[in-house]
């Protein structure tokens, strides 16, 4: 495959110029209630060409071969044209020059497993909560993507890397006469088929949290001194701090580049927060991004100073600061934007008992469910909680959402659990869908939260 690309792009009259081709194959499973509503499979492919001419970058996506010569032609003018309007030509960080090819080991290849048997598997799933009386539906998929990918750049890197993402989840809706709760449930990743396998307890977990909402008690309105779950506060590490630490994000907004200037203190001294997609056996695993470049463990923030940014080739040059290997596409019908790859909160020492016990009286609030930032102020929905009195968990909540201000909120972060945990499924959409888009973190103790109820 390399040899055809490299016909292609010696054709590029370019100051820079790379090429990707994909093939994506999707396996899709959707049950609704006992009603199988999706099954099927879809194979589809595609390039992308990035031009750096004359201080002007662009990029075409194309899907048939015989388009390639019109497409580089294309993205020629247009880099051109751009070049010639914009004050400050572009400037692309230079990589060392890698080839390689990158299959990933994993512990049961799920493109060996019959589609049958994975319809069956996830029907017994579905089957958990649908034979309790107080559960009205649910609505579950399976899901599996593959992306085989192929980049060569005219500095002379060649990459073939595949990655493979597999995902069984969904929600689980419980009703009491007009009172409707949800939660959802998920679980997969990118080292095989077999981390879907024996999840029975999880599906009765989940299926008797909704339940027990039904009986939860609505959160009072007010300010209160929490302990977030690792999934919550990896929705925070991700959502609220992660994409300020994007540079594509901050470079062209001066106040919040002056405050994520590198060296800033931002949060309090417990708190520590890194992305390292080189983590084996993660779902955000991946080593090379989309511009061909070795994806690096990055420590974002150290003891609450800022100490590093997610960056792609062109944002590296511009920040001048060390390139990281965050650009990542959704497919081929798209040219990379930074990405987060794995992020969390570093873990401490604190077991969640001394948490309890250092909050006294509080919330302990569990699970993401929705939620949005408006620049540094963000909302998020939990799942579910618990009233927390005298350090020890009291009565169900439900009916949750938090507020707050990311640069506050990074402050009143007073305590750090051990017990960190990387999400099972993941998922972003900044710009374009990343399934493999992983957060995770240990219990967090956060003071003055402003949580939203009756």
């Amino acid at each position: 495959m390399h040899q055809r690309l490299k016909q292609i792009l010696q054709k590029a009259d370019a100051d820079y110029a790379d090429i990707r081709y994909e093939i994506k194959k999707n396996i899709f499973i959707t049950l609704n209630g006992k009603e199988l509503s999706n099954i099927g499979s879809t194979t589809t492919d595609g390039y992308v060409i990035r031009i750096l001419k004359n201080g002007g970058f662009t990029s075409v996506a194309f899907t048939k071969e015989t388009d390639a010569e019109k497409a580089l032609k294309t993205a020629e003018e247009n880099a051109e044209l751009i070049g010639n309007t914009i004050e400050k030509p572009v400037k692309i960080a230079e990589v060392p020059v890698i080839k390689d090819t990158f299959i990933p080991e994993l512990k049961e290849d799920p493109r060996k497993i019959p589609i049958e048997e994975k319809l069956s598997l996830l029907r017994h799933y579905n089957d958990i909560p649908l034979s309790h009386e107080k559960v009205a539906m649910t609505n579950m998929r399976y899901f599996e993507v593959t992306r085989e990918k192929y980049f060569l750049s005219s500095e002379g890197t060649e990459i073939h890397e595949d990655l493979i993402t597999t995902g069984i989840g969904g929600g689980i809706t419980s009703k009491d006469g007009n009172l409707v709760q949800n939660v959802r449930i998920g679980a997969g990743g990118s080292d095989g088929f077999y981390t879907l396998r024996d999840l029975d307890g999880k599906f009765e977990e989940r299926t008797k949290i909704v339940i027990d909402l039904l009986k939860a008690e609505p959160v009072k309105a007010g300010s209160y001194n929490c302990i977030l779950n690792q999934g919550l506060a990896g929705v925070f590490a991700h959502e609220a701090f992660g994409h300020f630490s994007e540079a594509d994000i901050v470079e062209s907004l001066p106040a919040m580049r002056k405050k994520m200037q590198i060296g800033n203190k931002l949060g309090s001294d417990v708190l520590s927060i890194t992305d390292n997609a080189t983590l084996p056996n993660q779902l955000g695993f991946y080593k090379y991004d989309d511009e061909g470049v070795a994806v690096r463990k990055v420590n974002l923030l150290r003891n609450g100073v800022l100490t590093g940014r997610l960056h792609s080739r062109r944002t590296a040059e511009e920040f001048d600061e060390p390139i990281s290997g965050h650009c990542v596409a959704e497919d081929f019908r798209y040219a990379p934007i930074i990405r987060m790859g794995t992020i969390f909160i570093e873990p401490q020492e604190k077991t969640l008992e001394q948490l309890m016990a250092e909050l006294v009286d509080g919330l302990y609030i569990l699970d993401p469910k929705g939620g949005q930032t408006s620049g540094e102020n963000f909302t998020f929905g939990a799942q579910y909680g618990y009233l927390v009195k005298n350090g020890k968990k009291d009565r169900m909540i439900r009916d949750i959402n938090i507020s707050g201000n990311l640069y506050k909120t990074l402050m009143d972060i007073t305590a750090v659990g051990n017990d960190l945990k990387l999400g099972k499924t993941g998922g972003c959409g900044k710009g374009q869908t990343n399934i493999r888009s992983c957060h995770g973190a240990p219990h967090i103790l956060v003071k003055n939260v402003v949580i939203g109820g009756v």
